[in-house]
């Protein structure tokens, strides 16, 4: 979720909360106004009902609220002493002229008691609470409605004030995602005056220097290593091939002098494959065009006819597609070209290497040890099978070091004693 909206969410709950708490103390704090109010009123009633008694002797006769909004009731001294004015909300049936039937309604009601001629009265008077009720209610529906349209305007403003806040974080985020440190290009920028966006860049850029700064410090190292350690290996190579020419050596010795070339070579084979395993790691080869891998995997399997014969491995192809990548082309060669080595020199006498190429993968199967390879291990460096302890153990390595630089999958399983392995181009 984008810090943008995550910032909208929390600031639209944070305001839920507090109208919604404000609603409720608005809510409550109306009702105690009314029914104050209410009570005020009937404690008027009160006082003129008892006035107009000493005039009127008859409203001493109301017993019931069906003549009035009162009733009188007349008690004994002691229950006179017991009653205190008090109000409470109750509900009564009542029927008003529009009513062909009593409706209960809720009512306001004071208690009180009062003293006429040595005689004690109970007076109870009431006030409806309908109009009351529904002035709350209509309040209540308008602070509602207020309160989403107030919600809707303040996101509706915060976004747009937020958007423009932080336009230049995002710009500058799409710039460091864009960036590439081997493309020697301008150093993300962002344009605005906010302190903490500066800071920012300031801090990204100081990283980007030294991360360009190591790029080249290794660029350098892989051009000084791959020039200062395949010269000298191919002189030595040299020198030892004139030893052997000169015919003077004796047998065990010319073995051991074969045996120091193959290590040589072994060590020639093991150089090459680590800087290139580091120039791919570093991104340092670009040069990408369409790739016809259908033509790469059948020349790769005529440059290999020679030893498949050798080893008497035989080589199948099928192509149920035209597969096509944009790539370097050294790179899909080398791809194809590990993977076939690993096919035949991991394989035994009269056994098979099968190659099958679709629109969207490249599929390498083998003949070979009887029991599956561990998958976890297999595409990691210097892992050797037990089988096979003379290769580099980076064949795999650098396959798969290809695959993650162009997004491509490469996958290894054991299926009808055959060993698997799948590249998906998509």
């Amino acid at each position: 979720m984008k810090l943008l909206n995550k910032s909208i969410i929390y600031l639209s709950v944070s305001l839920l909360l507090i109208i919604s708490l404000s609603s409720i103390f608005f809510y409550f704090n109306l009702l105690k106004e009314i029914k104050s109010s209410v009570d005020e009123g009937l404690d008027n009633f009160k006082r003129q009902i008892i006035y107009k008694t000493e005039r009127d002797t008859t409203l001493l006769t109301h017993s019931n609220f069906n003549n009035g909004f009162f009733s009188i009731n007349e008690i004994t001294h002691l229950q006179a002493l017991q009653i205190h004015d008090t109000y409470a909300d109750t509900v009564m049936f009542m029927r008003d002229k529009d009513d062909d039937e009593a409706e209960s309604e809720t009512v306001r009601m004071l208690t009180s008691a009062f003293e006429k001629d040595g005689k004690y009265y109970k007076l109870s008077i009431i006030n409806s609470m309908v109009e009351e009720d529904d002035l709350v209610e209509q309040l209540l529906h308008g602070s509602l409605w207020l309160y989403g349209i107030l919600m809707l305007f303040i996101i509706l403003i915060n976004n747009f004030v937020l958007q423009r806040l932080w336009k230049p974080f995002y710009l500058f985020l799409n710039q460091l995602k864009q960036f590439r440190i081997e493309t020697k290009e301008k150093l993300p920028a962002v344009k605005t005056n906010t302190k903490e966006f500066i800071d920012l860049q300031n801090a990204v850029h100081i990283l980007l220097q030294r991360s360009i700064e190591s790029f080249e410090q290794q660029k350098q190292f892989i051009g000084n290593a791959s020039h200062e350690l395949q010269t000298p290996l191919a002189i030595t190579i040299n020198k030892l091939e004139l030893l052997i020419e000169k015919n003077s050596l004796k047998p065990e010795q010319a073995e051991s002098i074969y045996e120091i070339m193959n290590t040589v070579e072994r060590l020639i084979r093991l150089n090459k494959s680590l800087l290139l395993l580091t120039k791919i790691e570093n991104k340092q080869i670009f040069d990408n065009k369409q790739i016809n891998f259908n033509k790469i995997v059948l020349q790769n399997i005529n440059d290999f006819e020679e030893i498949a014969d050798f080893k008497a491995v035989k080589i199948s192809y099928t192509e149920g597609g035209n597969l096509a990548a944009e790539m370097d082309s050294s790179l899909a060669n080398t791809i194809i070209s590990n993977l076939l080595r690993n096919a035949l020199f991991h394989n035994i006498p009269n056994g098979t290497v099968t190659v099958f190429v679709s629109e969207n993968s490249i599929t390498i199967s083998n003949s070979g040890s009887e029991k599956a390879l561990d998958a976890q291990k297999i595409f990691t460096r210097f892992y050797k099978s037990e089988q096979s302890q003379n290769g580099t153990g980076l064949g795999l390595s650098i396959v798969k070091a290809i695959c993650d630089l162009y997004g491509f999958s490469i996958t290894y399983y054991f299926e009808n004693s055959l060993h698997h392995f799948k590249i998906n181009f998509k």
